[in-house]
């Protein structure tokens, strides 16, 4: 979870709950200690703001990434352990990093951001990435936070330059007999020649091996990687792809994000930026990104739009929303948070809605726009790729739930939105952050708002 400090108070709080609930006779959740008060940690507030938490899912043990710092907590938040990652002589102008060459810009104590927090679990470590140096890695042992890798020598290190905490998204992809991959979403704040948008990365086993976080694949025409052409930003000077939340599931992993797009709207011959979310898809094996698809998402309650993607939680249905939504059990549902409109990324309205997306619908969406699309049916319809008029080719081949692309007909973007269910809205206290899980059959989320407060 991406969050702001209020949000952090909350988060406490739902690690709290899981852990201090149980079920009556009659089915009600009660608590074990009602009156015993909620456990809390207070960092360094001159550090400034937490970023980024993580909770190893076999010891309870939590991993925060702050500013200048990574935590390491017990379950009942008591510090175990802390690392110091900045600040240092920095500036964000230098690239390559200072660390690596001569840097004619003037250099001041810069503060390092957490930007990434990720648990490798194969190989029992924690990948922090943060702002400092255009946006380098480090790999701590998850025991003691010591450092056992930080890589910077070479241009596929500096992951981005955004000094934002909520700016960079990363999945692992993990392997029995090979070693793992890294899933990497960021916005790249003007500089696509620096920064792919979204790249496939080599996790060795040696945290201080050459070949940690390479591209997966990287030749002369082809890599694991997709820019943002430079011209697209002569049309939207501003534009980027904002990166809410990833995952993995079966053979695919996926990104949603927030990015802007010009729009006619209806009557005017004037065109005007709005902000569109959109679910990204990549098969997992798929060096070359061929398989790389957007689709539109939204939510809408009576009559009102609710666009603008906030944050997002992958779970499973469970037997009694399953039922409800006439699917299995043990299928993938995304709960969505969106505010109001589509128009302000920065200054969203209060209102909002939770809604729920069945991801199988989603696929089934994807794999209706490749059937057609190598049937030589409309164009590859993706704006901010320069491919929106390139027609679709014909190709006489079977496309099944994980065909993975060609070299032909990618990137594809899927012009219809697929629409949320929506079921629960709040018009004055925007949701900001969610989570979800499946307790004796039922379906619970946990919603996180603007001020800090908790709906269950």
């Amino acid at each position: 979870l991406i969050m702001s400090p209020a949000i952090w108070k909350w988060t406490c709080l739902v690690s709290h709950l899981l852990l201090s609930t149980t079920v009556s006779p009659l089915g009600r959740q009660q608590p074990l200690h009602p009156k015993k008060p909620f456990v809390t940690f207070t960092g360094d507030q001159a550090e400034g703001n937490f970023n980024h938490l993580v909770v190893d899912e076999r010891t309870g043990q939590i991993y925060l990434g702050a500013v200048n710092r990574i935590y390491k907590l017990s379950s009942d938040l008591k510090v175990l352990v802390t690392h110091q990652t900045g600040p240092d002589e920095d500036n964000p102008k230098c690239y390559p990093p200072r660390i690596v060459q001569t840097c004619n810009e003037p250099l001041t104590p810069t503060n390092n951001i957490n930007k990434m927090l990720l648990i490798d679990y194969k190989e029992n470590r924690l990948l922090a990435c943060g702002s400092l140096y255009q946006g380098i890695c480090k790999l701590l042992r998850l025991d003691d936070l010591f450092k056992l890798g930080e890589p910077f020598h070479k241009k596929e290190h500096y992951l981005s330059g955004v000094n934002d905490s909520g700016s960079v998204f990363g999945v692992i992809v993990s392997y029995s007999n090979m070693d793992d991959k890294l899933f990497i979403a960021t916005a790249v704040d003007g500089k696509p020649e620096y920064f792919p948008t979204i790249s496939s990365r080599k996790l060795t086993k040696n945290s201080e091996a050459d070949g940690m976080f390479a591209y997966v694949f990287h030749d002369e025409f082809v890599a694991s990687m997709i820019k943002i052409p430079s011209d697209t930003f002569t049309i939207i000077p501003d534009f980027d792809i904002y990166y809410i939340y990833g995952f993995s599931s079966g053979n695919f992993v996926y990104f949603l994000t927030l990015q802007p797009e010009m729009i006619s709207p209806p009557g005017s011959t004037t065109k005007e930026q709005v902000y569109t979310s959109k679910l990204v898809r990549l098969c997992k094996e798929d060096t070359a990104f061929n398989s790389y698809v957007e689709v539109p998402i939204g939510c809408e309650k009576n009559g009102v739009e609710y666009r603008l993607l906030q944050a997002a939680y992958l779970s499973k249905a469970g037997a009694i929303l399953a039922s409800s939504l006439e699917v299995g059990p043990e299928d993938d549902i995304l709960f969505t948070v969106f505010s109001k409109g589509q128009k302000r990324k920065m200054k969203s309205l209060d209102e909002s809605a939770l809604c729920i997306f069945v991801l199988k619908e989603i696929n089934d969406c994807i794999k209706d726009r490749l059937q057609s699309c190598y049937r030589g049916e409309g164009t590859l319809d993706l704006a901010w790729l320069k491919v929106k008029d390139i027609p679709c080719s014909s190709a006489l081949l079977t496309i099944d739930d994980n065909f993975c692309g060609l070299d032909m007909n990618a990137p594809l973007g899927v012009s219809s939105m697929v629409r949320g269910l929506p079921i629960f809205t709040e018009d004055g206290d925007r949701m900001t952050s969610v989570i979800a899980y499946v307790y004796k059959n039922h379906s619970l989320a946990f919603v996180g708002t603007k001020s800090g407060k908790l709906k269950k």
